[in-house]
């Protein structure tokens, strides 16, 4: 099944990893891992559903003091202060480093840790405006994602981007940084957008706005373009991803840093997870951060795994980003353990 944007997607028909295949028929959940597997789904009955409801007893989550990260406070000290060399020698001016926090579920049933149910869980205490869920458990794609960025956007020819840049508890924590850290990615996404689009047609309609969210605040782009003629989804998944905002700039500078720096996948995790309605040349991918999944590659011990990160500058502070990825996994991470957020 998939559920994104209040519609329930069930009955299942094929699983491809060929992207041509959302330019075909039919209405598809996409799940596309930061390392590049790709996973569209097709499926029969598509029809409204409203958010799915909370049922506790089908989620049983790690423990809170369970979770282990891929790096620890000292390590990503250090990867922040070895972006900063980089930046130092001319060689990037951002980039995003990330880590992944993983605990196992205390009971190995899948009756027991449904992602759904976590999706139902994330809903009530942390709405979002691209939430979904897919779960094709035979696929190894089980993935509850609440998150508040969009990767892209598509109307018949008219494609957008969304990039957020800055975070903070409150409006006033925003800095001069976090607005350069913005126009930054703006100008990548521009770029990344203008290889499948035609050429005049991108335009920026939105700079910096501040979007509130659940215990933070985001800066928010918008980044628009027409597509070209011949290009469809193989040529825009082509140009665009990974997304921008998750990377840094320039981007193939920034994922080769990323790659020496980071010491776990990043799996869905910055990758992208929404839906394709190929009927109506109609999409809306989500950025997947915000996200958690499940591996049950051994399944007597499966295990949820969530990413959070920040973007490094050179007037990045490493404490600071820090806790700006502390501050970013705190409320999910309690909602996925089973805490109470108010």
């Amino acid at each position: 099944m998939a559920r994104f944007g209040g519609r329930l997607a069930t009955g299942l028909c094929e699983v491809t990893d060929d992207p041509a295949a959302l330019e075909t028929d039919g209405w598809w959940a996409v799940a596309y891992d930061f390392e590049g597997r790709l996973s569209c789904a097709r499926f029969a009955e598509v029809h409204p559903d409203p958010a799915p409801t909370p049922v506790h007893q089908l989620w049983r989550g790690p423990r809170p003091d369970s979770w282990h990260s891929s790096l620890d406070r000292a390590g990503y000290l250090a990867g922040v202060r070895r972006i900063r060399e980089h930046i130092a020698a001319g060689e990037v001016y951002q980039a995003n480093l990330c880590r992944v926090l993983t605990a196992p579920l205390p009971d190995p049933d899948p009756a027991h840790s449904d992602i759904e149910a976590l999706a139902g869980l994330l809903a009530l205490g942390n709405p979002a405006p691209f939430a979904g869920t897919i779960r094709l458990p035979e696929h190894g794609v089980e993935i509850a994602t609440a998150s508040p960025e969009l990767y892209l956007r598509r109307d018949g020819r008219t494609v957008a981007s969304g990039p957020i840049k800055g975070t903070g508890r409150t409006e006033h924590d925003l800095l001069e940084k976090d607005h350069a850290e913005n126009v930054m990615i703006v100008d990548l996404v521009r770029n990344d957008l203008g290889r499948a689009c035609a050429t005049g047609s991108i335009t920026v309609p939105d700079l910096c706005v501040v979007e509130k969210h659940p215990g933070l605040v985001h800066l928010v782009s918008t980044v628009e373009g027409t597509l070209r003629e011949g290009a469809g989804w193989p040529e825009l998944l082509s140009a665009t991803f990974p997304p921008g905002s998750v990377t840094g700039a320039p981007k193939s500078s920034a994922l080769r840093i990323i790659d020496a720096l980071e010491t776990a996948p990043r799996g869905p995790y910055c990758g992208a997870v929404g839906w394709v309605d190929a009927d109506r040349r109609r999409a809306e991918l989500a950025v997947g951060i915000r996200t958690f999944w499940i591996d049950r590659s051994n399944p007597e011990t499966p295990r949820l795994h969530f990413g959070t990160g920040a973007g490094i500058t050179w007037g990045s502070e490493p404490e600071r980003e820090w806790d700006e990825t502390e501050l970013k996994a705190a409320r999910l991470v309690a909602i996925a353990s089973g805490e109470h957020v108010h």
